[in-house]
């Protein structure tokens, strides 16, 4: 099955096995389309980053509608490159919807059991992580740069659907999207450092690369997050889709040097 799919003039990144539940729409953004220019071009979806406000409004009304997602109902974090989960339902829907982020909790994962709240969170080449629970129906989403990944937001947050929503980490479903790969992020020894300090082993994670610097491989930090939580490695689907080298279909803060639009994940219960 393809993972990238087409709808209302748009391109999603989507995951097969949370498409075969039925249970979510769900998708992740990508530069085809919108009304931004310049470095934003075309779907910048994110408030804050030098694009217009009524550039960014409505690339968030066509990403959503293109899912049949209500725009006015998005809930979207503060993300602040932390370790803060936050609980939603009804009371938050439209948080950070219409006038930015700010206006949402200040969390860089989200989690809810209701249907018809929008999870909303935004990347530019950061990891994001979109989590499934069949069972019990709760839904999360994760962003996971590399602060975030050696904070394992991930494996915190499936603890917290365990804690809220009783959710068995063995039949949870995850989806590791498009993200900045281990052939374009480089790092200092401060970063390797921390992560050497959090993963038991670094073997496959960091390799050499130009004088001083490792490239890292936050794809497989996050998986080998998910799976410290209990999940089946079966239900971790990792897109393997660097956004530095595909430069033309995603938005890369390291490719475009600091000055950049930002991708979506959009994902809501059914």
């Amino acid at each position: 099955m393809d993972p990238y799919t087409t709808r209302g003039g748009l391109r999603f990144y989507t995951f097969p096995h949370f498409n075969k539940t039925g249970l979510v729409t769900h998708g992740f953004t990508t530069r085809w389309g919108g009304k931004s220019s310049g470095p934003y071009a075309g779907l910048n979806t994110a408030f804050g980053v030098g694009d217009k406000v009524e550039n960014v409004r409505a690339n968030r009304s066509l990403a959503c509608t293109a899912l049949s997602i209500n725009p006015a109902h998005l809930v979207a974090g503060k993300q602040v490159h932390g370790d803060r989960i936050a609980v939603v339902g009804l009371q938050e829907r439209g948080r950070g919807a219409l006038s930015g982020e700010e206006t949402g909790p200040v969390a860089d994962a989200l989690v809810t059991g209701t249907p018809g709240v929008p999870l909303a969170s935004y990347y530019a080449d950061c990891v994001p992580v979109f989590l499934l629970d069949p069972v019990n129906k709760a839904v999360a989403l994760a962003h996971a740069g590399w602060k975030g990944t050696a904070l394992k937001i991930g494996s915190k947050t499936v603890q917290l659907m365990k804690n809220v929503f009783n959710t068995d980490p063995g039949r949870c479903l995850a989806g590791i999207g498009p993200a900045i790969g281990p052939c374009c992020y480089e790092v200092g020894p401060e970063v390797v450092e921390v992560f050497n300090n959090v993963f038991t082993s670094q073997a496959g994670l960091v390799r050499p690369s130009s004088p001083g610097k490792m490239r890292l491989d936050l794809w497989e930090a996050n998986r080998r997050v998910l799976l410290s939580a209990g999940l089946d490695e079966r239900n971790i689907y990792v897109a393997g889709v660097c956004t530095s080298c595909h430069n033309d279909l995603f938005f890369s803060y390291r490719a475009q040097n600091g000055v950049a639009g930002r991708m979506a994940s959009l994902l809501m219960l059914k």
